[in-house]
């Protein structure tokens, strides 16, 4: 039995096979195979959320991992994100969490959180 999935590495968004040997069938390119061989053994993705703070002109700000997590802890990384709350500036690139679910990846800010409100 194969599995099929779309590349996303690059805009060409090869269409690729994988069977049961990890043959990689339809890629382009060598990232294709690199691509879909994480895909099987062990997704990641980066994850991309808001965060709250405690001022009302900046209710939420715009977050990120800034490495890709393994795909089955996304929720509870939400989890993690909905507990916390900014309650001072901060700079696009701070980090907010530090090594999130013990991953190697911190969430850090994509927006500036001015701590004022208008």
């Amino acid at each position: 039995m194969s599995v099929k999935m779309i590349c996303i590495l690059c805009p060409r968004g090869c269409h690729l096979e994988v069977d049961e040997h990890m043959n990689v069938l339809g890629n382009h390119c060598p990232r294709g195979i690199v691509y879909a061989e994480t895909e099987i053994k062990s997704p990641t993705r980066v994850l991309t959320t808001t965060i709250r703070t405690v001022y009302q002109s900046q209710p939420r700000i715009s977050c990120k991992t800034d490495k890709p997590i393994p795909k089955n802890l996304i929720f509870k990384a939400m989890d993690e994100i909905n507990q916390k709350v900014i309650d001072r500036p901060m700079m696009i690139g701070d980090v907010v969490i530090e090594n999130i679910l013990n991953t190697g990846s911190n969430i850090v800010l994509t927006k500036p959180c001015k701590g004022e409100d208008d």
